[in-house]
């Protein structure tokens, strides 16, 4: 999992009561990275332009903490949804917050799974997610589109699978970049790229205004996909359409302002990221 320094909508809060020795890493993660109610809008605003109506169940491949699938099954009374990971000591993280996160009822409505992607079969579901680039740890052709192979298995006969993506010409830069959170600093670090192969090592780190850090919190060796690549593979893989979100802008701020729209040309600037949506 990982997040590149982007268009972030997050805005700084008060500052002054983590440390490193205090901190949780999962906690951490969650609060710097994912945004689960902006990715259950995303697919209502998709299954509402593709299909005309809302999708009631979700698989979120490479969990993690599955704080998507707890946010979706809270969005509806039917909703339903599934999450993968291999990690056994996330998912039990995950599994001891239900309390707090979920009612008795909600809970009931998820199911998590300690298991690879590749070889996890579940029941149909409408969407299959691929959120914050972890299909990127799929480093030649022949392993992506198996695991596309595997996600078109996993959908309904209607069903969408969603990703996102990230670029830009900063992307392609060893470099570092930092975000002020909620009492904590961000930091995403572009360490390696090699141009030959695509090869990246990203790492996340955190520092504190206390002056203690946690180095190489999260770290990921990856391949750096293109849009094109991604969008070629998702069809050879079986999906019929695949359709890119582009992200618009805040003209006074310069910022992602949180509209997504389907379109067929992106600005070519530093960094992005763009949604997929590839239909069954």
């Amino acid at each position: 999992m990982g997040r590149p320094q982007t268009k972030s909508r997050r805005k700084p809060k008060k500052k002054g009561w983590r440390t490193a020795a205090t901190s949780d890493l999962n906690e951490l993660y969650e609060l710097s990275v994912q945004e689960p109610e902006a990715e259950c809008d995303l697919i209502d605003q998709v299954w509402k332009e593709k299909r005309k109506r809302l999708a009631r169940s979700i698989r979120e491949d490479f969990c993690g903490t599955a704080i998507v699938a707890m946010e979706w099954i809270k969005r509806r009374p039917d909703n339903t949804s599934i999450g993968v990971d291999l990690d056994t000591s996330v998912l039990e993280w995950a599994k001891e917050r239900l309390p707090k996160r979920l009612t008795e009822e909600q809970a009931k409505r998820l199911t998590l799974i300690e298991g690879d992607v590749l070889k996890t079969t579940t029941e149909p579901v409408d969407s299959l997610l691929a959120m914050n680039f972890s299909y990127n740890l799929f480093k030649t052709r022949k392993e992506l589109k198996h695991y596309f192979r595997c996600a078109y298995k996993a959908l309904v006969d209607d069903g969408i699978m969603l990703l996102d993506a990230y670029g830009g010409s900063d992307s392609f830069l060893e470099m570092e970049e930092d975000r002020d959170l909620d009492g904590f600093t961000y930091v995403w670090d572009q360490q390696y790229y090699n141009p030959i192969t695509g090869d990246v090592v990203n790492h996340i780190h955190f520092k504190f205004p206390d002056g203690t850090k946690i180095k190489k919190a999260f770290t990921y060796e990856w391949r750096l996909w293109t849009l094109p690549e991604i969008q070629e593979l998702l069809l050879e893989a079986g999906f019929r359409e695949v359709t890119v979100y582009w992200e618009g802008t805040d003209e006074e701020t310069g910022e992602g302002d949180g509209e997504w729209t389907a379109t067929t040309r992106g600005e070519a600037c530093p960094g992005w990221v763009a949604y997929l949506a590839a239909e069954k």
